[in-house]
């Protein structure tokens, strides 16, 4: 996160809490004419799966937050607040929350090139909470990066276990209504008549 997604985080992550929410983590996106503020928020550890995050969480938590904004303003200019549910690609913003998902595929950008790469996707292998670095498995080969390195990490969602990969079709493909099959012509092009 950056210096003012971290300061926003903490700064509404009571907020959330007291609604009975966590606040995973925030996006802060400046754009000419006006920033994007994006809030992930999710049901506690200890209610999951029973409880499930829904569009009333997500209402509530931009009602109180949007006055909170409104009266500390930290944020100059115009900006647009989103609060959403983190999905099944969801966005890592911690330490804790990469160990939670060790052993799944994430997609990862850094903010500063390593071993001549910004971008990797890989299974989080290890995390280590003293070092502040999260090893990554990518192609077969370790990869360690620094956490304040990390610029962005969501997971890579495995579709085949959620039971929403595609399926291969079998046979051949239907035919489209109007297609007819074309012969083959044995005639040369030179013999073949021309409008003119």
């Amino acid at each position: 996160m950056s210096d003012k997604a971290t300061e926003i985080a903490n700064l509404l992550g009571p907020t959330a809490k007291a609604l009975g929410l966590d606040l995973l983590g925030v996006e802060y996106l400046p754009a000419p004419g006006g920033a994007t503020l994006r809030l992930y928020i999710d049901v506690p550890l200890d209610e999951q799966p029973e409880r499930i995050i829904n569009v009333d969480d997500c209402e509530r938590v931009s009602r109180e937050v949007s006055a909170q904004l409104d009266v500390e303003d930290p944020i100059s200019g115009n900006y647009t607040l989103e609060v959403s549910s983190p999905g099944v690609d969801r966005p890592l913003f911690t330490l804790e929350q990469f160990q939670r998902h060790l052993g799944e595929s994430a997609k990862v950008v850094l903010k500063l090139p390593q071993d001549g790469r910004r971008r990797l996707q890989g299974e989080i292998a290890a995390v280590d909470l003293e070092q502040a670095t999260v090893a990554f498995s990518v192609d077969g080969k370790p990869f360690v990066a620094a956490f304040d390195n990390i610029d962005k990490a969501r997971i890579v969602p495995d579709w085949a276990a959620l039971g929403l990969a595609p399926t291969k079709p079998t046979g051949p493909a239907p035919k489209q209504a109007g297609q007819a099959k074309k012969k083959p012509s044995n005639q040369s092009a030179a013999g073949k008549p021309r409008a003119e």
